[in-house]
């Protein structure tokens, strides 16, 4: 695995809050009207993306997700004015402000969404690493989905064939522990999650992913095998979000001390706190990056705010047309 050197810790401290601070700008627009539809925040669940990113090979490999996808194509590369502009609708958004916060795409990045149907992304996962391992392109799709997705049916559909003809792909739980509003507990008769890889004889375990060391190491391992052939790998990356599922979740399914409890195991916070005991940052100097990602937040709001809105016949550009449209016409009997 690549080493984690001080320049790495940096960089997942300044990445990841901006991540946080950019999500909690939403928050407050939508609040205000300014994006419209259904949010989902990535708030605590950081440290799944940070160290996904270090594993990987951002010139080749992909990623899918479900619709809590915000800030993963920020980290591929995507201008983050881009996304904030397209959860406002804008015309300079990543999709002109076509698809909005749940279907945020970057073709450029190797982003493949953003899904709102669930489960949806998980056979599709699976379709781009065969279409990488027919045309020979060496490259590992991350495919994400949720713990209330891992009880769809394709999920076990996908995972025979995934393994049957050995694709590079990674599938990655993000048990954040309630689906929409549902315990993992009663949702099921077993609570692990990456078990159910055992049916199909596939590589598979439980990560600490409030940790991004823990993520990347488990990534290197997975990335790795799918990249030499020997197929997929099922990891379950157990995190907390501190936000409800959508901001319209009331979230009564939970204490405010279980949060609590949770958020005294910040990834944000571990990172800074190896920073400091290691001496590769003061307190100043992590106020300075604080003050650098406020400042890029702020930058990427005025842009989605200045931006104009599509014009309406753009939404006719983009549907499939095909004017010699063979068809059967029928004789009267």
């Amino acid at each position: 695995m690549k080493e984690i050197t001080k320049e790495v810790y940096l960089n997942w401290y300044e990445e990841m809050s901006f991540w946080r601070k950019f999500e909690d700008k939403l928050a407050q627009v939508y609040i205000q009207q300014k994006v419209r539809g259904f949010l989902h925040l990535y708030n605590g669940q950081e440290a799944i993306l940070a160290g996904a990113l270090h594993a990987m090979d951002l010139t080749k490999d992909k990623m899918i997700t479900a619709y809590r996808n915000h800030v993963q194509p920020i980290g591929m590369g995507e201008d983050p004015k881009r996304v904030m502009a397209e959860l406002y609708g804008k015309k300079t958004g990543t999709s002109m402000g076509l698809g909005g916060s749940m279907h945020i795409f970057s073709k450029e990045f190797r982003f493949y969404g953003g899904h709102g149907i669930v489960g949806g992304q998980i056979p599709l996962g699976a379709g781009l690493a065969f279409g990488d391992k027919y045309f020979k392109r060496e490259a590992v799709t991350l495919t994400f989905f949720g713990d209330g997705a891992a009880r769809q049916g394709s999920l076990h559909e996908t995972f025979n064939m995934a393994m049957n003809w050995k694709l590079p792909v990674v599938f990655c739980v993000e048990n954040n522990g309630y689906a929409m509003g549902t315990s993992v507990k009663r949702t099921a008769n077993h609570e692990d999650i990456w078990k159910l890889g055992l049916g199909y004889e596939m590589p598979c375990g439980p990560v600490d992913a409030m940790n991004p060391v823990a993520v990347a190491e488990a990534f290197d391992e997975a990335i790795a095998r799918a990249r030499r052939g020997d197929g997929p790998t099922f990891l379950e990356l157990k995190t907390y979000r501190y936000r409800g599922h959508s901001m319209s979740d009331a979230q009564k399914y939970r204490t405010k001390d279980e949060v609590a409890e949770y958020q005294k195991i910040d990834p944000i916070t571990q990172v800074k706190d190896i920073l400091l005991e290691k001496k590769y940052s003061t307190e100043e100097e992590l106020k300075e990056i604080d003050k650098r990602v406020k400042k890029r937040v702020a930058e990427c709001e005025k842009f989605a705010e200045e931006s104009e809105f599509p014009d309406k016949s753009i939404m006719y550009d983009v549907v499939y047309e095909q004017e010699d449209y063979p068809f059967l016409a029928h004789k009267p009997v």
